[in-house]
This record gives C-alpha cells, structure tokens and sequence, in this order.
C-alpha cells in the first residue's frame, strides 16, 4: 500500500491539529507507510520559545520525526523569517520524504505557508526602499485605516497589529494601484497536485473556550519564566516579539501591565488571532479536493479517517 498524496493539516489555533499530526504518523505506521510531520509554523522556528508556541513535547518529537522547528533563534536581529524561507526549506524536504517513500504530514497554525505550498506564492513587486521607510514612520493606527479604505480584504486577514504585512500591503496597492489582495488571488491553483488538504472545523464558542483553557496551562507550565530565561539570554527580535503570549507578558515585564491583564490579554488577542484564522480558512475550503472534518473528535478517529482518504486501495479512498 502506498500513500497517493500527502496531507497538509489545518484549522483554528487550539484546535487540535498538532495531535491529529502525531495520531495521524502513528496510524500511517500502523499500517506499514512511515510519515514524519513538517511544521509550518511562524514562531514554532524560534528555538526556546516552546510553551507560548504549543511546540510538539520532546515526548511527541520522539515517537514521530518533526521537521522546521528550532531554525532561528529569537534574538536573532537579521531580517525576519518569511514565507519565502519556509518554502525554500519546506519543498525540497516534502520531496525528499516523498522520494524515500514516507508521507509527511504538513501542520502548523500559519495558514499562509499552507496556501504558498498549495498554490505557489505571490511574487508582488520589490520593495520600495523610500515608499516603505514613508509608510514605516506613520501610526499603525492611520496605516490601518488607509489600508481598509483601499483593500478591506487584506485589512480583515492581516492582524491589526501587524505593522510589517500592513506596510508592505500598503506598498504594493501604492505600487501597482492593485490590492495585494487581488494579485493573490491570481495564485495558480494546483501547484501543489500531491498534496491533500484537510480542515478541522470548529464553532467558534468551543474554539473560544480551547483557547482560554490554552492560555490557563501555559501559564501554569511556565510561560512567565520561559520568557524571563529568553530574556536573560539578550533583547527579542522584532518578530520574536510579537508572537502570542510573549508580546502580551512583555508588556507585564517591562512594566506597562499586572499580570492579570497580560494573561487577559492574551486570551483577548488569541480569539482575535483564531478570527482571522477563519478567514484564511473560509479561502482554503475552495481547494478542490480538500476534506473537512469535524474537530470535536478524538484524534485517533480523525486520524483513520484522514488515513483512509490518503492510501490508495483503502475503503475510505472513495469517501
């Protein structure tokens, strides 16, 4: 039995994609297919910052093979990780594991590396050093309202505190006179014929309350003293500084916020971040071909039936 495609998983934070992943390996190796999981994920790279980004647990890593984690460290003050340093990792990998017969299993909370890997990735026009330095010394706030007027599309995906995709949406619509939105679009569709797209839905009150409860262990498993330890090590990159949970305690550290409201705020900001997330997912589920379960489910069951959908022969393959 071989694997006719590979899956690439995704769905809401604290949804449940990282244990359907391990289930997923673990049922395919019961079934004699090796698979190793490739995350795609854009604060999972930061090596050390474990707790506040859900990284898979040694135990986890372990038993299924992971890829792409720990590739930056978060006091790296170079330029950022894109998606376009993903992609050069992510392809060559996904194809070396195909060609020795293993299936990877692609999962991560960044839905946009998952659209790249599906439809190719939007090659938009280059920087403008002077246009983004102009736009770089304006409030986010007025960024945010100008790119509203001129793209509601991009405004509503792209998280409002994300001054880096703000600005440079502002600079290809200024650029092109297009909406940066509108040019992705014109992603080619089928790029990536191998892969199989599977989606965990949720409704938005239980994923709402899977994140506070998230957000409730991670501080209990020490993501205040993560954190201290990173900092004692040197000052956060930019990126690194804005990831969940870390920019929320920032604030408590550097004085700006008790504790209480950083963690409130961290729910805040997750359930902010889960609503856009469905916004990306609502674009996915025009994938042909792509599956779309039911999250509520116990990850072994998912795990059968995303396997049955995967190998060929099954009984699941005509679902």
């Amino acid at each position: 039995m071989s694997a006719a495609r590979f899956p690439i998983l995704v769905g809401p934070t604290a949804g449940g994609k990282s244990a359907l992943a391990v289930a997923l390996a673990q049922e395919l190796g019961r079934r004699g297919v090796p698979a190793e999981i490739v995350t795609a994920d854009a604060y999972q790279i930061y090596t050390g910052m474990d707790i506040g980004t859900a990284k898979p647990s040694a135990a986890e890593r372990a038993g299924v093979p992971h890829h792409l984690l720990d590739l930056v460290s978060p006091h790296d003050p170079g330029p950022a990780f894109t998606v376009h340093d993903w992609l050069a990792r992510a392809t060559p990998l996904i194809d070396e594991l195909r060609a020795r017969g293993a299936v990877p299993i692609v999962v991560g909370g960044t839905h946009l590396y998952a659209k790249a890997l599906l439809d190719g990735l939007f090659e938009g026009p280059e920087p403008d050093a002077a246009l983004r330095a102009e736009l770089s010394s304006k409030p986010l706030e007025q960024l945010r309202t100008e790119l509203e007027r001129v793209d509601p599309a991009a405004a509503a995906r792209i998280h409002f505190n994300d001054q880096r995709r703000t600005v440079r949406a502002l600079e290809v619509f200024r650029l092109t006179g297009t909406p940066i939105s509108a040019l992705q679009s014109q992603w080619d569709r089928g790029a990536r014929a191998d892969a199989m797209l599977v989606g965990l839905e949720w409704e938005k009150d239980a994923i709402n309350a899977r994140i506070n409860q998230r957000v409730k262990l991670m501080m209990q498993q020490g993501l205040l003293e993560e954190l201290r330890r990173l900092l004692a090590l040197g000052p956060l990159s930019t990126q690194a500084r804005e990831a969940l949970g870390y920019k929320q305690l920032l604030s408590h550290l550097e004085g700006r916020a008790t504790l209480e409201d950083a963690v409130e705020e961290i729910k805040v900001q997750t359930r902010r971040f889960a609503k856009n997330q469905r916004t990306w997912l609502k674009r996915l589920r025009l994938t042909p071909g792509s599956v779309w379960l039911a999250g509520d489910r116990e990850a072994a069951e998912l795990a059968r039936e995303v396997a049955d959908r995967l190998l060929v022969g099954n009984a699941g393959q005509a679902k």
